[in-house]
């Protein structure tokens, strides 16, 4: 569940990407095309041209390939938070020796098509960008940029030709990036981005791994197998922005707190997005998220899924789906109600999107509901009204910053 559903600044979600930003994984090759710390070349490669690339022409079938780590999604998640954590701590002003050497112009427009990217592709995530400082935004389309760049290869217009091995490639470039060795220049904005932020590699890694699960599974057997999935296209992006959001400075608190509520955040965002699109994952890339064991506890046959679960006599989704959504429903709604704690302890500058971004998500939960459950042909969305509206609302809880959560404790309806 791909990340170019547009996200929030603290969560990602990935999903079919119909038009390629230009991504290659020949780029993971050391050869003088690639942009090389000591030398600086006059114009670095804005982005390759097509996805193709990075794609290996084998004949036959696709060799089966799951992530490498051992580790359960969960233990996934606590690893990597910790690490980011860590690095937060140890550099909390980023890297700056791992500034890309390249002229300050290309570097700029580096960030401006991160910016033009994310504009075109996620409208309602890079309007949440415009709240923050200008520092802070460019930052996040470059790593908007990157993730997107991530999602294309396996779910891109030349995702069935994309190997292991294509993203193994791409990893080894990850690892030049974040070694200050960007290949092109939409990669140098992160490593510049890198260099001014607390950010580690370690989330960035996972997301690879949520692609190679893509290439080969469609179907979930537990809640616990999906929660390692929502980690890996999800939560490894509130990994990735918490820290160019920044912590409140008045926040005296351990940093986990924050932490676990991006995470928490980019779950329930997930699954929102899981909940909203059945019926386009199925009919469009025979993708089944939803756990099987939930389907069997109530009497739900994949094969039902797969047809839509219609009542002859009503024409609407049968009373089963209706209860079995409502449960799937109540759980995404768990997963917000954590993540709120968390949001106002971020720096005052990014609560506002944040705070934005999570009542537009919990939205269309709503909108599901309203569509009487029916994800099957209907997609859940809100309209740009209703999503303009819930900005002064995202604006009077940012402004309250940790008071409002110590007010809803107290049982204060705000």
């Amino acid at each position: 569940k791909p990340l170019s559903r547009g996200v929030t600044p603290v969560v990602g979600h990935r999903k079919g990407v119909r038009q390629a930003v230009g991504v290659s994984i020949r780029a993971a090759t050391v050869g003088p095309e690639r942009l090389d710390r000591t030398t600086k070349p006059s114009a670095p490669r804005e982005e390759l041209q097509s996805s193709t690339d990075f794609e290996e022409q084998v004949p036959g079938r696709r060799a089966v390939y799951l992530p490498t780590t051992s580790l359960n999604g969960k233990q996934t998640e606590e690893r990597a938070m910790w690490l980011q954590i860590e690095t937060h701590k140890k550099y909390p002003n980023g890297r700056p020796e791992l500034a890309p050497d390249i002229d300050p112009d290309e570097l700029e427009r580096a960030y401006q098509r991160c910016g033009e990217v994310t504009s075109e592709y996620a409208k309602t995530f890079y309007l949440g960008t415009q709240l923050m400082t200008p520092e802070k935004a460019r930052a996040i389309w470059a790593i908007y940029v990157w993730c997107r760049r991530t999602d294309e290869l396996v779910d891109g217009p030349n995702s069935s030709r994309i190997t292991p091995e294509a993203l193994d490639r791409w990893e080894e470039r990850l690892e030049a990036l974040f070694a200050g060795k960007p290949y092109d220049i939409l990669d140098a904005a992160l490593t510049d981005t890198i260099s001014k932020f607390p950010l580690h590699i370690q989330p960035f890694r996972d997301m690879i791994d949520g692609m190679r699960l893509d290439l080969v599974k469609r179907r979930y057997a537990t809640f616990d197998e999906l929660y390692g999935y929502c980690y890996m296209v999800a939560g490894t992006v509130a990994l990735m922005s918490t820290p160019v959001m920044g912590v409140d400075p008045n926040y005296e608190g351990e940093l986990e707190p924050v932490y676990r509520a991006a995470l928490a955040l980019g779950t329930a965002n997930q699954l929102t997005n899981i909940l909203r699109d059945v019926g386009e994952d199925i009919n469009e890339r025979n993708r089944i998220y939803i756990p099987q064991e939930d389907l069997a506890a109530y009497g739900i046959s994949e094969d039902e899924v797969l047809k839509g679960l219609y009542a002859r006599s009503t024409g609407e989704v049968d009373d089963r789906w209706q209860a079995f959504m409502s449960m799937q429903i109540e759980r995404a709604r768990e997963y917000f109600d954590v993540s709120e704690a968390g949001v106002n302890h971020l720096d005052s500058n990014a609560r506002w999107p944040v705070w934005s971004a999570l009542l537009i998500y919990q939205q269309i939960l709503d909108k599901i509901e309203d569509n009487k459950f029916d994800n099957f042909r209907r997609r859940a969305y809100v309209p740009k009204l209703e999503k303009m509206l819930s900005l002064p609302k995202a604006a009077a809880y940012a402004a309250l910053g940790p008071r409002l959560y110590a007010l809803r404790k107290a049982g204060v309806s705000v």
